[in-house]
């Protein structure tokens, strides 16, 4: 079931949650062991969070560096399998921008979509650690908006290839990221709800938010929203 429609069906508060991946090496029990005691809350969806590769430098015997890519917390897709057999409940997988070219995304949704997983959270992400700045890889996208269109061309049966013939569309619900305290990056928070705004024109279908630490800021983003025709779901994200 899509997010959108487990919150026009709510009858009181939901409460769900988002876990990371377990580090590389680290069995799937670790991913039950924390999910078996939040059952008893009913959650209604899982978020899996996912983790773009992080570089190394590694001394060869000339004396040189090496530079190498690891990925520490792989396994988004195949959690969010686990989860739904072990469970009966739905996921929501996050998409990112960085560590991906077009194809690979496009790839990565087709899985999740024969896996029967109809929601993803589209996300740019965050630069590589140690890098000042953001930088798509080769082929790929540089902003959400980017990414959140390619899955609005998907939903519509337009893939990568312009060749494809009768091609079956996707069903995904889509979310978006909002900033109740300003995405670090922006000048501020006008600018902020510009970008949302344009992610919600181009097809998003719920916003969850970032954390916060004042309850009044996420209240006055909310109202900012509704004040600027932003009137889809925006979900307050608790830590």
């Amino acid at each position: 079931m899509k997010v959108i429609e487990h919150i026009k069906r709510a009858k009181k508060t939901l409460f769900s949650f988002e876990i990371l991946p377990p580090l590389k090496g680290t069995s799937i029990q670790s991913i039950y062991d924390s999910l078996d005691p939040l059952m008893d809350f009913n959650p209604p969806f899982i978020d899996v969070t996912y983790h773009r590769e992080e570089y190394i430098y590694k001394k060869r015997n000339n004396g040189l560096l090496e530079r190498r890519s690891v990925r520490k917390r792989p396994g988004t897709v195949g959690i969010c399998a686990a989860i739904m057999n072990k469970y009966n409940i739905d996921t929501v997988p996050h998409i990112i921008c960085g560590g991906f070219n077009q194809e690979e995304t496009e790839n990565a949704l087709i899985d999740l979509s024969f896996l029967g997983i109809d929601n993803v959270l589209v996300l740019r992400g965050d630069p590589i650690k140690n890098e000042i700045y953001f930088k798509s890889e080769e082929g790929g996208h540089s902003y959400a908006s980017e990414l959140l269109q390619q899955v609005v061309a998907m939903n519509k049966g337009i893939y990568l290839d312009e060749d494809l013939k009768n091609s079956s569309p996707t069903n995904f619900c889509i979310g978006v990221a909002g900033y109740p305290e300003k995405h670090f990056e922006s000048p501020n928070i006008l600018s902020d709800i510009h970008f949302l705004k344009k992610k919600v024109e181009l097809g998003a279908d719920y916003i969850v938010t970032q954390m916060f630490f004042d309850n009044n800021e996420y209240f006055d983003f909310v109202n900012l929203c509704r004040e600027n025709d932003i009137n889809i779901p925006i979900i307050p994200g608790l830590k």
